[in-house]
């Protein structure tokens, strides 16, 4: 399917029993997302918030028929949890835990690649805010009430800042249809480009915001995709234009390294890619607005 989630989807709660994942779950419950059981090992058996717990996530999926699942594991169990969900088949996890060692994701990154394309899972995260698709389900953390529904895709390194995006949306009359948030770290599941082709698929999105930050070059990749192959509209917004070089600002994959990954940089190539730039987080939607006008 062109988006990641819907009410259809049938998800598991990797760790469903620990405070945070508690939390979350009855959140997304509430929403209305459709949360088929949990995994935490050694308590298969038990009942938590109404639904069952298994032992393994292959016991989940075979009991519960899931499909997705969302990952509150601690950062040295988090590489095996994510293997585990592929092996059993999963479509989509979504994994919210800060501070898993790179090498781990690299592990991860390469056992994902032994799947053909056609079934292999689709990985949201690291460090992320997760996926919402207003008003059908919520896979993450983000306060689900400020998100209206409509037919603005967002995609976002930024957690807080793709919850910006929605406030603002919404104080101007104009929703969302999905929200990703693909995470701060240097190594994470999923790139832009993957869900800017997934927006470009998708019949409910008629513009997406793309918000980068400095580090890497996952944005100036995106430029050169969008420019080639997007025929909807692009507005970008690119944080740390003032920051200094060779510092981290906040996520770990938010570092400019050997004069590589600068806001300058990524803004001009996406500029280049015929994509308007907002100046400032405050000017996303309006910039939104400019656009459509014309």
């Amino acid at each position: 399917m062109s988006i990641l989630i819907d009410e259809h989807s049938r998800v598991i709660v990797q760790g469903i029993t620990g405070d945070k994942a508690t939390f979350h779950a009855r959140e997304m419950i509430a929403y209305g997302t459709n949360i088929v059981g949990g995994v935490t090992p050694g308590k298969g058996g038990q009942r938590h918030l109404d639904r069952p717990v298994f032992d393994t996530v292959k016991d989940a999926v075979k009991a519960t028929g899931a499909t997705a699942s969302l990952a509150f594991i601690p950062p040295p169990f988090a590489g095996d949890a994510l293997m585990e969900a592929a092996d059993a088949g999963l479509n989509l996890v979504c994994i919210i835990t800060d501070g898993i060692p790179a090498q781990d994701m690299m592990t991860v990154k390469r056992y994902l690649m032994r799947y053909p394309r056609e079934r292999r899972t689709t990985l949201v995260g690291p460090n992320c805010a997760g996926i919402i698709s207003p008003g059908r389900a919520m896979l993450g953390i983000m306060p689900g009430h400020i998100y209206k529904r409509g037919n603005v895709g967002v995609v976002s390194r930024s957690g807080t800042l793709g919850y910006e995006a929605a406030a603002q949306l919404a104080a101007l009359g104009l929703g969302i249809s999905t929200s990703v948030g693909i995470g701060g770290d240097p190594i994470n599941g999923s790139s832009f480009r993957d869900h800017l082709q997934r927006f470009e698929n998708d019949p409910d999105t008629a513009v997406v915001i793309m918000i980068g930050e400095i580090g890497g070059s996952q944005e100036a990749e995106a430029a050169v995709w969008v420019h080639a192959s997007m025929t909807k509209p692009v507005i970008g917004y690119v944080a740390g234009l003032t920051a200094p070089k060779g510092r981290r600002m906040g996520h770990a994959g938010a570092i400019i390294a050997g004069g590589k990954g600068t806001a300058a940089e990524k803004i001009k190539a996406l500029e280049a890619a015929g994509s308007r730039v907002a100046p400032t987080p405050s000017d996303m939607a309006t910039t939104l607005m400019a656009m459509m006008k014309k």
